[in-house]
């Protein structure tokens, strides 16, 4: 909804508008220099990649042809919103629970089904917006885009084969990988997956008459909050706090916590309103030249520390003494009452690791 009443009218352009059509644009005068990607490269890739979709999903039975084909309706249904979207807010809509409660109403009792169903949705809607993501740096930085979309292709195709190759490695020599017993190799994303699977695709938790049905009123409620925001956004337009009200953006956080540790939400409070508020108001020159490299810089550390962490500490074959600060004491975590139930008394998985 919060689509259609503020950006309705660029998504209609969008559809029809191509670079030369932007004539002010002095990235889309150079980029004008290159030859563009032929029609013909995106159908052939789309015809195969459909194809072995296809067969996978027919050899398999993991999920009927005429379900796997609605997955790229939602595709090209999604793109151009979410990539709006994404481009001006930095957060995804990717969709994803819109494609859980639709797999688990076409798709009852059937769990691989909803998980083929959400890769094919939600994971190609990721890789979209990355690869137009990629495309526009190579826009801006007047690559060719045949090159890029080569590129994109060719590390697509590695990536792939890297991830598979590692995936297999890990589960066949990190010993209780992804269970409770092994806090190291917790896998949070892939159990979150996992429980969405069984909630929609084989319990049905959201039926009517089920116990959590009543948590469906959530879909009404956002679906007229945007419109609440807009039309006080149109009655009271000198109120410019008001026109940054959005509420899809303000509960997509929401999504992130069930799989998200716990520092992780206080923590993006309190850099966000460092940067963005104080730094912002009072020392904004300092901002528009540093907040981006600054930004890229932790994004980096987290990614270094994790790789240091990961051979340092947390390699299958080291011992590291008990009081190390990363031992987190009986529970493995630092958190003994994490997992404890209001009467403050843990299971038993959690009193014995």
């Amino acid at each position: 909804m919060l689509l259609c009443n503020y950006i309705g009218k660029t998504i209609k352009e969008q559809f029809s508008s191509t670079v030369s059509d932007k004539p002010n644009d002095i990235h889309a005068k150079l980029m004008l220099q290159y030859p563009t990607v032929p029609d013909w490269w995106y159908y052939i890739i789309l015809l195969l990649t459909v194809l072995v979709a296809a067969i996978f999903c027919s050899h398999n039975g993991l999920m009927p042809i005429p379900v796997m084909l609605l997955t790229i309706v939602f595709l090209i249904v999604l793109v151009l919103p979410n990539g709006i979207i994404t481009a001006t807010t930095n957060m995804m809509l990717t969709g994803c629970a819109l494609n859980d409660f639709i797999t688990g109403i076409i798709l009852p009792g059937h769990p691989l089904g909803f998980l083929t169903f959400r890769v094919f949705s939600c994971a190609c809607q990721n890789q979209i917006i990355v690869h137009l993501t990629s495309f526009k740096i190579g826009h801006y930085m007047k690559i060719s885009p045949r090159v890029v979309f080569c590129s994109l292709i060719l590390s697509s195709v590695i990536s792939c084969i890297i991830h598979y190759i590692t995936a297999i490695y890990l589960l066949n020599h990190v010993p209780k990988i992804c269970s409770k017993s092994n806090l190291a190799w917790k896998c949070l994303n892939v159990e979150n997956t996992h429980t969405a699977s069984v909630v929609f695709g084989v319990v049905g938790a959201f039926r009517p008459g089920s116990k959590y049905f009543p948590i469906l009123w959530a879909v009404p409620v956002g679906f007229v909050l945007p419109i609440i925001s807009w039309c006080l956004w149109k009655k009271y337009p000198e109120i410019k706090w008001i026109s940054y009200i959005n509420f899809p953006i303000l509960l997509l956080a929401t999504a992130n916590l069930p799989p998200a540790p716990t520092v992780t939400f206080p923590s993006w409070v309190i850099v966000g309103f460092i940067f963005n508020y104080i730094i912002y108001r009072h020392a904004n020159d300092w901002w528009e030249k540093y907040a981006y490299i600054f930004s890229a810089a932790m994004s980096c550390g987290v990614a270094v520390c994790g790789f240091v962490i990961f051979f340092v500490l947390n390699s299958p074959h080291t011992n590291t003494p008990s009081s190390l600060w990363r031992s987190g004491g009986s529970t493995g975590d630092g958190c003994p009452l994490a997992s404890a139930n209001y009467s403050g008394i843990l299971p038993a998985w959690r009193q014995y690791l």
